[in-house]
């Protein structure tokens, strides 16, 4: 950073990882192998860029940020397989960057802002025919929510969006002091092995998941409270829901958050056919 006169831009969220630690476990949660291609989704100072260069086959590395491009390009500048782009990721069509840069499926490694954190999950999640694996350093509570499970307080909708399609394993915490500057909260890494079929089999995906944001908009409710006030069921009887729920075999009296994957599947499936 002394060298080329380089500050964080707190506007884009950059802290810079300064501990190895956390680097080592990355690259050996994604399981490198040297036929492998890499997305990096911000790689800052080329810390992580420079360990996969001499692992995978080809690493294509986004940054947003200007200034960290020609510092890119000066450190990486022995290495022929590494790519450095200058582009936003959330704007990126990763279709047309595979075409053009990969070869066939490629893994995604990233240091994640938190301000974007989520879009850019739901981007992997969205385009999971091209991404095998991603290994993401997130805020430790977004790593909480991405691993909890069914009646913990961290469950909720971005849990089920990601559980969906993908198996989450939590890697390793990282704290404040592994970055520069520090962050005000710790880190976490975690793991998605993307999945091309969902966990669940579902007719209408889009109603899945307005059910799921019912249930989840008021969480001290019941699911059959939570329901009713929230889930806009155009000229239907709220009747319905009680159906719904008895026949999907789920005590109306649970709250949102107990509620499986599979069985807020079975329930979104009973609704529907009582509104038709």
């Amino acid at each position: 950073m002394k060298k080329y006169n380089i500050k964080a831009d707190k506007r884009l969220g950059q802290h810079f990882l300064i501990d190895s630690r956390p680097l080592l476990s990355m690259i050996e949660a994604a399981q490198l192998s040297p036929e492998d291609e890499v997305l990096e989704i911000g790689p800052g100072l080329g810390v992580l860029t420079l360990e996969l260069g001499t692992r995978a086959k080809r690493v294509v590395a986004v940054e947003k940020d200007r200034q960290l491009i020609p510092v890119l390009d000066d450190l990486t500048r022995d290495f022929k397989n590494i790519c450095i782009l200058e582009e936003d990721v959330l704007k990126l069509d990763l279709e047309k960057m595979s075409e053009s840069l990969f070869g066939g499926r490629f893994k995604v490694i990233a240091n994640l802002p938190y301000y974007i954190t989520n879009p850019i999950i739901m981007k992997i999640i969205e385009n999971r025919n091209m991404v095998t694996l991603a290994v993401l350093m997130v805020q430790k509570e977004v790593a909480q929510r991405l691993t909890a499970c069914p009646g913990k307080k961290d469950y909720g909708i971005l849990s089920i969006a990601v559980k969906l399609y993908a198996d989450v394993n939590m890697i390793c915490t990282i704290g404040r002091e592994s970055f520069l500057p520090p962050p005000k909260v710790e880190s976490a890494v975690v793991r998605l092995t993307l999945r091309q079929e969902p966990r669940v089999q579902l007719k209408d995906e889009s109603f899945f998941f307005k059910v799921v944001e019912a249930a989840f908009g008021e969480r001290r409710k019941t699911i059959k409270n939570s329901l009713k006030s929230r889930l806009a069921l155009a000229g239907t009887d709220l009747d319905i829901i009680d159906k719904a729920l008895e026949a999907a075999g789920i005590d109306a009296l649970r709250r949102g958050e107990t509620l499986s994957i599979e069985e807020y599947a079975r329930l979104a499936e009973e609704l529907q056919r009582h509104m038709s």
